[in-house]
């Protein structure tokens, strides 16, 4: 008797949603594979965006099991972004030792160093953007910042709103982080076409976005980078509102 050949599943021969152009990428996270680093020891590294893209900055997924963390420590000379998803780190600098729940963030200036650990029962997931510093002549050097989404100051624009965790308007930074959030059918009200450049990771909900001259579905934990003058602009989709933690680098001039 013969055996029916099952159907292939969905999927097979690679269809999928990732888009990797000169001046921006769309990652769903299923795509982004894990590293290992010798600087953090039992932990996974998904890196969403780095130089090798063409970014001028790095930006990552860390995921620490109970216990893990970084081994002593990080002292790489640039500045850190640390931005807590899932369970409980330990963020000590400079001695202080500052516990951040989800919805908790730290800010390390460049040169500072400062250990990270899982201080929770269960696993812990972190956004983690690095940049190395831009002075500017006549202009303080940033400081270290430990903050919560829920304490941050927040702008609102009718059916859309921003919680402004790091940076806004302060010129010893030379990046924002920002919580970008549209209530279900809410866009923003114009094409984009500027010199910064974004990280942008889905916190929760669906959208489309214009990138160049495309549209892309983005989904909860996609990640999209998006290079300097690349057009922009986004829909809010779904039943739940859409919120996205973005990265802008701000505050400097063009290198000429």
């Amino acid at each position: 008797m013969r055996v029916p050949t099952p159907h292939p599943p969905p999927g097979i021969i690679g269809q999928n949603r990732a888009v990797l152009t000169p001046h921006y990428c769309v990652f769903p996270p299923e795509g982004i594979m894990d590293s290992l680093l010798p600087s953090w020891p039992g932990c996974i590294v998904r890196f969403q965006t780095t130089p090798q893209m063409g970014a001028r900055f790095a930006q990552a997924l860390l995921i620490l099991p109970p216990g893990a963390g970084s081994a002593g420590a990080v002292d790489d000379g640039v500045q850190a972004f640390l931005y807590v998803q899932q369970g409980v780190l330990e963020v000590t600098i400079e001695g202080a030792a500052h516990r951040l729940a989800p919805g908790g963030y730290a800010y390390v200036p460049q040169g500072l160093p400062y250990a990270v650990r899982n201080a929770g029962e269960g696993e812990a997931r972190a956004i983690w953007v690095r940049k190395r510093y831009q002075p500017a002549a006549g202009v303080p050097a940033p400081r270290v910042v430990i903050g919560h989404r829920d304490s941050a100051p927040r702008e609102d624009s009718g059916p859309r709103w921003r919680h402004l965790l790091l940076g806004t308007r302060e010129m010893a930074m030379d990046f924002e982080m920002n919580i970008m959030c549209y209530a279900p059918g809410a866009h923003f009200w114009c094409v984009e076409t500027h010199i910064m450049e974004h990280g942008m990771v889905m916190l929760q909900g669906q959208a489309l976005q214009l990138l160049g001259r495309d549209w892309h579905e983005l989904w909860t934990g996609d990640f999209v980078w998006m290079g300097p003058y690349v057009p922009q602009q986004i829909y809010a989709i779904g039943p739940e509102v859409c919120e996205y933690l973005l990265y802008k680098d701000v505050n400097r001039d063009v290198a000429l």
